[in-house]
């Protein structure tokens, strides 16, 4: 945690709406040159790719674990805090994309 904890909440946020919306509309594409249905395909491969937006978003899960280590075991609940809205920035962040693709597509993501 270098970086000072605002720029790291927007990140956090915005690297996972942006894994979630390019990979989808990039992996739609590859679908749609290969013959698939492309609505269908985006939504099918935004469903399985959020769980990656939110650990690109987060830097990996070593970082994480080892922050909420600290925070339990060396007492430091402000760390194990900023961690846990970090965290919860980037499951926004896939969110927020995951509704725009439901919008885009009218398809049903689970």
């Amino acid at each position: 945690m270098n970086e000072a904890f605002f720029p790291a909440f927007f990140n956090s946020f915005f690297i996972a709406f942006g894994v979630m919306l390019g990979g989808s509309l990039i992996g739609g594409l590859a679908a749609f040159i290969t013959g698939e249905p492309l609505l269908t395909e985006i939504s099918k491969i935004a469903g399985r790719v959020r769980i990656w937006a939110i650990v690109a978003a987060i830097g990996g899960t070593f970082d994480t674990v080892y922050n909420f280590e600290k925070g339990f075991l060396d007492g430091g609940t402000r760390d194990l805090f900023k961690q846990f809205l970090l965290i919860l920035s980037a499951m926004g962040g896939a969110k927020t994309a995951a509704l725009i693709i439901s919008w885009l597509t009218q398809e049903h993501i689970s």
